[in-house]
């Protein structure tokens, strides 16, 4: 599934563009999601569990979504480079086709500018042009009132919770929250 290309202003100016991953994007894919791991201790990886990605892995992994029908990454560059990206996949089984998960992250130096906001109003779209999808989950970690924030607004609520979900180095562990956003649809 590809996402077409939108070019907007973030709210100190600079120029973004929202679009598809392109396989020419894959090193600096992964500069960023090396980058974006060590910003924060709400994503599930540290930089260095990137360590065996390689240039061919990613290209593969970005044609591969590209192609996919039931999935599809949307990418923020900035200045030609990836600051952001985020990812829906609509599950298959017969008992789950109602659903679509969704992830984002965003490098913090662009924390704030409405960048999230612009994908995730792209990825309920994406829902909402499937007749079948009735819901949309994501999970956050404990402690992040920032993303908590932004899906709060894009109308998700939380759930449930997976105690003690996420360890980190120090041994401290966190929680996990799912969340859903009800795409007011008829039950199927």
């Amino acid at each position: 599934m590809i996402f077409d290309e939108v070019v907007f202003q973030l709210k100190d100016g600079r120029q973004a563009v929202l679009r598809s991953p392109r396989e020419e994007d894959a090193q600096s894919v992964i500069r960023y999601l090396v980058q974006a791991s060590g910003e924060t201790e709400f994503l599930l990886r540290y930089p260095e569990e990137w360590a065996a990605l390689t240039v061919e892995k990613e290209q593969a992994l970005l044609r591969q979504k590209r192609e996919a029908p039931d999935t599809a990454m949307l990418m923020c560059l900035v200045d030609g480079q990836v600051i952001g990206n985020s990812e829906i996949a609509f599950l298959q089984g017969m008992k789950t086709r109602h659903r679509a998960r969704v992830a984002i992250a965003i490098l913090k130096d662009y924390w704030g500018q409405g960048i999230g906001t612009r994908m995730f109003e792209r990825l309920i779209a994406a829902a909402q042009a499937r007749p079948e999808i009735t819901q949309m989950e994501l999970e956050f970690i404990e402690g992040n009132a920032r993303a908590r924030g932004l899906y709060e607004k894009m109308g998700f609520r939380i759930v449930g919770a997976h105690p003690d979900a996420i360890r980190l180095r120090s041994g401290e562990t966190r929680n996990e929250y799912l969340m859903i956003k009800p795409l007011n649809r008829g039950k199927e």
